[in-house]
């Protein structure tokens, strides 16, 4: 895993991309920091946070894209699969490298409240705890991205596909906004996830079966719930994408609630993302 590690941080700061996406980062975080806290007279460094957190939206695809899809296009994946390490160790060494690149910036930016000090009363407390999920939420999304890579052998259709994928995170509320909140509304829009969900799984697994009875048997249970309470399906659809909502979840840090179960909720994601990001390696190296 180190030897992964060490040949990924290489290829981002003896490159240009580790820095670039710092650089991005911390541009954006002095502007809004500039316009909230300095001119406008705010000690929150949390707006700032909450402000900048959209940056993901374009950090994320461009940082991920090539952690396997290069490995892909080049060939140079095949070496990993003849190497004497498992895969997962593979995985988490190019999740590790990610994690450093930023945690670069991060880290400069928990100067910027001592620096906000100087001028207010700043609560340390909320600043830095946003500051933590501000991490976890780029760590969630990163191992999205990962895993998208993990799927594809183009650079460009990893990162476009992680655009999509986080855009829709980010949206998410305001898009689940526009489903009727009635039981009947809930139940299509939630059927329509399952079938989703069984495309999703086709395109991963290419086994027809195991996604038509996953299909099958969500969306049967969901017409068998349905029909002994409908009144549960009443805004049901709203509740669960607020629920999958990585980027509400960080709100409530910037309204000044340590959400302990947000953290739990940021690194399930990112565990379930890297464990398939192994099993999409593992698949590629069974079917070559």
């Amino acid at each position: 895993m180190m030897a992964v590690f060490q040949r990924e941080i290489n290829a981002y700061f003896k490159g240009i991309m580790g820095y670039l996406f710092a650089a991005f980062l911390l541009v954006f975080a002095g502007i809004y920091t500039m316009a909230y806290n300095l001119s406008g007279y705010y000690a929150n460094f949390e707006y700032v946070l909450s402000s900048i957190s959209f940056i993901y939206l374009i950090a994320v695809p461009i940082l991920t894209m090539r952690s396997v899809a290069e490995e892909k296009r080049q060939k140079t994946d095949q070496l990993l699969y003849s190497l004497p390490i498992r895969l997962s160790d593979v995985i988490l060494g190019k999740y590790l490298a990610m994690l450093v690149v930023l945690a670069a910036p991060t880290v400069v930016m928990g100067l910027y409240p001592l620096v906000l000090a100087r001028f207010g009363d700043v609560s340390f407390g909320m600043a830095y705890g946003t500051l933590l999920a501000f991490f976890l939420l780029g760590a969630c999304l990163m191992s999205i991205g990962l895993f998208v890579s993990s799927v594809t052998e183009s650079q460009i259709a990893a990162a476009v596909i992680t655009l999509v994928v986080t855009l829709i995170l980010y949206f998410l509320s305001a898009l689940s906004s526009f489903v009727s909140s009635a039981a009947s509304a809930s139940l299509l829009a939630l059927c329509i996830g399952v079938v989703i969900f069984a495309i999703i799984l086709y395109l991963l697994a290419k086994n027809p079966i195991v996604s038509f009875l996953a299909a099958l048997l969500g969306i049967g249970g969901l017409y068998l719930w349905y029909g002994n309470d409908s009144t549960a399906f009443a805004g049901l659809f709203g509740k669960i994408m607020n629920q999958f909502s990585v980027f509400d979840r960080f709100y409530t840090f910037v309204d000044g609630v340590f959400d302990m179960t947000a953290v739990v909720y940021y690194v399930s994601i990112a565990c379930v993302f890297l464990f398939l990001s192994v099993q999409a390696m593992e698949k590629r190296r069974w079917s070559e």
